[in-house]
């Protein structure tokens, strides 16, 4: 049995598999078009595209907007396939980023660190005056099956709009998370217990308005026998992140792909980010900076609507943006908890091979041999 398809309303990508956005600079047009030629959703991270544009510290806000629609072009004049954007909902110009995604006519825009109960203005007209004319679908992150209600009622309820798709984050993902640390380990509060919760919670909204929300399961998934299972467990798709850092196509120098490789579960810690959430990272001279208390910041960016200069010991922008470069003494690069199984650098073809490989292995295990 093949992968099956991934269909977002209209919107249908060949397989199940969606690449999680990773920034600053891990996964840009490079990365994404190659997801997206093999068949998935591939995806442009939002936060701070801007950095390699010569005003990002004086103008951001279009330093980061130029940026997105050259990635987004390059994407496409690269593939045919999905492509989509991460933009978190903490960022200064989430409202920016959104409008600049759907201009360009992003297939998906993907929203996590933090719950979008407000739609930007330029999305509101849209889904009050132009609906059949609004392609890009909308896909919050959420981590509950209470927090995908709460959005189904306010958007409906304010909008008329319901998200088209839900990506359930678990405590195993990589970068921010949306747990209390010692949630984390709480089997209860697994991937694997709370992605029937929200199947079951959706459920109702889409019983009412006669639409489908499909929910795309993320955090740990590793291999192509964890997609058939979540896929089992009600999921429509699957979100990966960490496994296409070391791949060839991913955007970020290849020292930041190599700590990858090089890890082991040991170095994986649980931080906490000027964000305001935790985030699972590798450790590092940066890290352990951090924990022996020095303060390193120096706010010239302005990118987090969370982060207090006073209070934060560090510029994540800055220490996300120097890993990238591969400069990791001086940053740190997030990741999930799957990490230490990373043995090598592939290519994107041959991981989404592999893992096409390894579900049908499943499927064909399950099927009864009727000796015909």
């Amino acid at each position: 049995m093949n992968l099956p398809p991934l269909a977002i309303g209209d919107l249908v990508a060949k397989l199940p598999i969606v690449q999680g956005g990773m920034g600053v600079g891990i996964s840009l047009h490079r990365l994404a078009s190659a997801v997206a030629a093999e068949g998935g959703i591939g995806v442009i991270a939002g936060a701070m595209i801007g950095m390699r544009e010569p005003d990002i510290a004086t103008n951001p806000i279009e330093a980061n907007k130029r940026a997105l629609t050259d990635e987004i072009a390059k994407a496409r004049a690269l593939a045919n396939g999905v492509i989509g954007v991460n933009i978190m909902v903490v960022l200064t110009d989430f409202s920016s980023l959104v409008r600049t995604a759907i201009t360009e006519r992003a297939d998906v825009i993907f929203s996590g660190a933090g719950l979008p109960l407000d739609l930007p203005k330029h999305l509101q007209e849209l889904c009050a005056e132009k609906k059949e004319e609004f392609r890009t679908k909308l896909v919050p992150i959420i981590s509950s099956a209470r927090a995908a209600s709460i959005l189904c009622r306010k958007w409906t309820g304010k909008y008329d709009y319901q998200p088209d798709a839900f990506v359930l984050e678990g405590p195993k993902a990589g970068g921010h998370l949306g747990f209390k640390p010692e949630e984390l380990d709480d089997p209860n509060f697994s991937l694997e217990k709370v992605l029937p919760e929200v199947v079951d919670a959706v459920k109702v909204f889409e019983d009412k308005s006669g639409k489908r929300i499909p929910i795309i399961a993320a955090g740990g998934v590793y291999t192509g026998a964890d997609i058939h299972k979540f896929l089992e467990l009600g999921a429509a798709g699957v979100q990966m992140a960490t496994r296409f850092v070391a791949t060839e196509e991913c955007d970020a120098d290849i020292r930041f792909k190599q700590a990858f490789v090089d890890a082991k579960e040991e170095d994986i810690t649980i931080i906490k980010s000027p964000v305001g959430m935790p985030g699972r990272a590798l450790k590092g001279r940066f890290i352990e900076a951090l924990e022996e208390g020095k303060k390193n910041f120096r706010c010239i960016f302005h990118c987090i609507s969370t982060c207090d200069p006073e209070k934060s010991p560090y510029c994540i922008a800055a220490a996300l943006l120097n890993a990238m470069k591969g400069n990791l003494d001086k940053g740190f690069a997030f990741s999930g908890s799957n990490v230490f199984r990373v043995n090598g650098i592939t290519t994107v073809k041959e991981l989404i091979n592999s893992l096409q490989k390894e579900f049908a292995e499943v499927t064909a295990n399950l099927v009864p041999d009727t000796g015909k």
